[in-house]
Order: C-alpha cells, then sequence, then structure tokens
C-alpha cells in the first residue's frame, strides 16, 4: 500500500520549452493536500489541463528512490522537489503501475508510463542522475475521478 511522504504543486513550467537550456527558477511547493481532477490534473499545478488525453496529469515518485540517490552521490541537502514530481509515495514499486489503473486514498489513476528523468537532473541533483535515474524516474498517470490527495503522517 503506497504512503503519501509529500505532495507539490508548480504553478509554472521550468523545463518546457527550452531543450539545451539551464533549468529554470520556478518554484515548486509543498502542500498538505491537492486537489485531483478527473482528465484534467491537479488544480494549481502547470500541467492542469494541459492537452486533452494528457498522460502525465499527475506524476509520482519513490521515495525509497531519493534516499538510494542521496546515498550513491552523498547528497544530502537536496529534498524529494529536486525531481519536480508531484507526489512522493512510499512503499510501491511504481513501475509495476504502468499500463495499469490503481487507486490511492479512493482516488484511481491509470499509469501511462515512465516519468523519465531528463538531462536537467544532472544540474538540479548531481552529475550522473539522468542515467541513475533510468528506469526509476517515476511515473506519469492519468486521473481518472476527482478526489483529493492528503499526506499520510
Amino acid at each position: 500500500m503506497a504512503k503519501i511522504k509529500h505532495l507539490y504543486l508548480s504553478p509554472d513550467h521550468n523545463y518546457v520549452g527550452h531543450f539545451g537550456k539551464p533549468a529554470g527558477t520556478n518554484p515548486i511547493v509543498e502542500v498538505d493536500e491537492v486537489e485531483c481532477v478527473a482528465g484534467s490534473g491537479l488544480k494549481g499545478d502547470r500541467y492542469f489541463d494541459h492537452k486533452p488525453d494528457f498522460k502525465g496529469q499527475i506524476t509520482f515518485f519513490e521515495a525509497e528512490t531519493h534516499e538510494s540517490m542521496a546515498d550513491r552521490f552523498g547528497v544530502y541537502d537536496k529534498g524529494p522537489d529536486t525531481y519536480r514530481r508531484n507526489v512522493i509515495v512510499e512503499g510501491v514499486d511504481l513501475n509495476e503501475w504502468i499500463g495499469k489503473e490503481f487507486e490511492i486514498q479512493g482516488v484511481r489513476f491509470y499509469g501511462t508510463e515512465e516519468a523519465k528523468p531528463c538531462f536537467w537532473m544532472n544540474e538540479a541533483f548531481h552529475e550522473g542522475a539522468e542515467e541513475a535515474l533510468r528506469g526509476k524516474g517515476g511515473l506519469r498517470a492519468k486521473i481518472l475521478t476527482d478526489g483529493i490527495l492528503r499526506r499520510d503522517d
């Protein structure tokens, strides 16, 4: 069972449309809860109503992957917000949800694909992070039902 450790919203784009340039400076904000809107995304997030049938209406990342990255590179001053995913979960292998419907806190999702790491991870986290995250970059998903996600205590 997935436990929600962190929830993040980013109201502005950082990376879209400037490939090859440095990572942007738009903030990602930790929140206590997010409102999931079926077919649209997270209210207040940069990808809300991005385009019809968008594969990344919400993104997930494993807390265990962040801990592994911190240990691998000796980077302990950067949190899981560095990866710019919306929901940081613990206790689940997100790759198992690709191509499947799943439910967290009563909200239904469909796992569309891995949230593949990009070269900005090398700048944002540590040199070599993009390669180290291949196959563990998180999960992009569609929101199937409306609802609220909250951090677990």
